[in-house]
C-alpha cells in the first residue's frame, strides 16, 4: 500500500509537531528542576548568611 504525496506530507507534518511537542514538556520539566534547584540554592545560602552574621556578632562581642 503506497502512500501519496498529500499523506506522506500530512504525516511529516504531524510527526514534526508530535516533536515539538514533546520537546515542549521536556523544556518545562526542565524549567521546573532548575525552579527547584534555584530554591535549594537560596536556602543554603540564606542559612551561610546566618551563620556568618552569628559569627560576626561573636567577634564583635570578645573586642
Amino acid at each position: 500500500m503506497a502512500l501519496t504525496v498529500p499523506e506522506v506530507t500530512l504525516a511529516i507534518i504531524i510527526g514534526t509537531l508530535a516533536a515539538i511537542v514533546y520537546s515542549l514538556r521536556v523544556l518545562v520539566s526542565m524549567e521546573r528542576r532548575m525552579a527547584r534547584i534555584e530554591m535549594h540554592i537560596e536556602r543554603v545560602v540564606e542559612k551561610i548568611i546566618k551563620e556568618e552574621i552569628k559569627i560576626e556578632r561573636s567577634l564583635k562581642k570578645r573586642k
